[in-house]
């Protein structure tokens, strides 16, 4: 059958191909916008081929018996048509689209490609495709969806597109029939809002979407998260809500933000059902309390840092400011937890702290490209505004008469404001066996104006055996993906982290569940990319050639492995 949904009934000839084909007129349908990792690891968003002029992806599904003569049709299709500004991809479409079943076609030769991973078939179904080896042909830069048909037809599509026509013609496809049994079921019975939504929005989001929060808006009724449900289903189709950068099929943290596919599936499947109240007499989102954002998570501290007032005007460009903060503390002190909380967290970009010595000229921190290491207690940055507890057994210490030194970064809002941002240390009543230390690993770099991929690089050796506990990736608005990789000295490489979609919105310390030991004389690499595009939305002026800076406009390329030094027990 051939599918008519998107297209009218006004037939049109076409001499050009000898298919079982009929040519129809077709009508552009918006499907907005998604995301989706590969087996290899790398993000794919539609809006960032904006600089394609279509975008071709093929429903795969390694169960069907004709997928391998499918796949051989789509490759010849990328070879004729990736020189003429067309991309392509395959998106593993069945219902058992996870890494392992695409790692289980990669062994079995079925595909070299790397596959688009979809997760609970949403991207599959929001493109309409039904069979293995459809073929849907998007446009990045409208976000519409031009074709769904077979394969034969697409090369005609393809030349009305560049062409700036809007007619195709729609081939039969003869694959076989993708199975969507999950979403199936909640289309027939749409998940109930009080007992199935509502606590999921409470336990995934609700924490920063509430009044006083970080998030623009507040989930805090049924009318919000249904007035907003448009914008929601996008950031969870693209990957930008919740904050979960990580791929997690590399490493294991106990931070990372990750959103269950039953979850996903289960919040989209309502919000496409149209976001029903349901019958529930009460609303759950509307009688949640939340502890008061200044509170102290922990408890009351063993010492408060408070912070000089700063007055930050309402427009201008601010040079970081360096504070030095003398303790009262006589002896040793170890630190267990910290937490920061903000004046203003409108206006304070980031803090960092660092324990210094009484006549030591601070001038570090993230102030130069090499960075600096040593005794980094802690920072805040967007979306790291809870407390901070170190691995057990491990912590800070300050030596008796050390100072604290602490770098803040504002950015000016358009309102004169003031910040006076406090600082809660609680201490170790004994200290703890490990000294908590932070590696930073950076490198100097130029990105060139307008460049989409622009890949940096940079290493370190640890003279010592290390365990390692956690990991933060920083960049500012062109920071596109950032990798952390341990080579051993018999050669071995170790990936401990990655973060393909990286957003400076979001810069928070991954602590490892299960820390890594590593034997002197490892070498750990940081590798990453830049995206000076037009096709980056952060970015501020693409046509500016980069190096290191202060300013969010200006970028940096820091990878911060945080650790302590091994003892023949650990």
């Amino acid at each position: 059958m051939l599918k008519l949904h998107r297209v009218s009934k006004t037939l049109i000839t076409s001499a050009a191909f000898a298919v079982a084909a009929q040519s129809l007129v077709a009508a552009p349908t918006r499907v907005g916008d998604f995301a989706l990792l590969d087996s290899d690891g790398e993000f794919h968003q539609l809006s960032r081929y904006g600089d394609k002029e279509a975008l071709v992806l093929m429903a795969f599904d390694a169960s069907c018996a004709s997928m391998q003569a499918q796949l051989e049709q789509f490759s010849e299709l990328q070879a004729a048509w990736q020189d003429r500004d067309v991309a392509f991809g395959v998106i593993n479409s069945g219902p058992n689209s996870d890494l392992a079943a695409a790692r289980s076609a990669k062994e079995s030769s079925m595909i070299e490609m790397p596959l688009w991973l979809d997760d609970g078939q949403l991207v599959t179904r929001t493109l309409g495709l039904t069979k293995a080896g459809e073929v849907a042909i998007v446009d990045p830069s409208r976000l519409n969806e031009l074709y769904t048909g077979g394969m034969s037809a697409v090369s005609a599509s393809l030349e009305a597109q560049l062409q700036g026509e809007e007619s195709a013609v729609v081939a039969e496809v003869k694959g076989c029939d993708l199975a969507f049994p999950t979403l199936d079921s909640l289309a027939a019975s749409a998940p109930d809002y009080a007992t199935e939504v509502a606590p999921i929005i409470i336990e995934q989001c609700a924490t920063c979407h509430r009044e006083g929060g970080i998030g623009p808006f507040a989930m805090d009724s049924h009318l919000m998260l249904q007035g907003w449900s448009p914008m929601i289903r996008e950031v969870l189709l693209t990957k930008r809500m919740p904050p979960m950068q990580v791929d997690p099929s590399i490493g294991h943290f106990s931070n990372a933000r990750y959103l269950p596919v039953e979850q996903l599936e289960t919040l989209v499947s309502w919000i496409d059902a149209g976001a029903p109240r349901g019958a529930a007499a009460l609303d759950p989102l509307s009688d949640i309390e939340f502890p008061d954002p200044k509170s102290w998570q922990l408890g009351e501290p063993d010492y408060i840092v408070k912070a000089p007032a700063m007055e930050i005007p309402a427009t201008g460009v601010l040079d970081y400011i360096n504070v030095d903060i003398d303790l009262p503390f006589e002896e040793d002190k170890w630190v267990k937890s910290v937490q920061f909380i903000a004046g203003d967290q409108t206006v304070l970009h980031h803090l960092l702290t660092y324990v210094t010595a009484p006549n030591e000229n601070f001038t570090g921190g993230e102030s130069s490209s090499s960075a600096i290491g040593g005794r980094f207690l802690e920072g805040y940055a967007p979306g790291k505004a809870d407390a901070m507890t170190f691995p057990e057994d491990t912590g800070v210490l300050i030596p008796a008469g050390h100072k604290l030194s602490m770098q803040f970064h504002y950015t000016t809002n358009g309102k004169a404001t003031v910040d006076e941002t406090v600082l809660g240390l609680y201490l170790y009543d004994e200290p703890p066996k490990h000294e908590n230390f932070t590696q930073p690993v950076a490198t100097i770099f130029r990105i060139p104006p307008f460049a989409k991929d622009h890949n940096v690089k940079a290493a370190y050796t640890f003279k010592e055996d290390v365990v390692i506990t956690g990991l933060r990736a920083h960049m500012h608005y062109r920071g596109k993906d950032m990798k952390f990789t341990a080579e051993t000295p018999d050669g071995k490489m170790t990936d401990l982290l990655s973060v393909p979609n990286y957003s400076y919105a979001w810069q928070p310390t991954f602590q490892l569940e299960d820390p890594m030991r590593l034997p002197a004389g490892t070498k750990v690499h940081v590798t990453g990319s830049f995206d000076n595009s037009e096709q980056n939305p952060a970015n501020p002026d693409p046509s500016k050639e980069l190096t290191f800076g202060l300013q969010s406009w200006d970028e940096m390329f820091i990878g911060y492995w945080t650790y302590h030094e091994a003892t023949p027990s650990n």
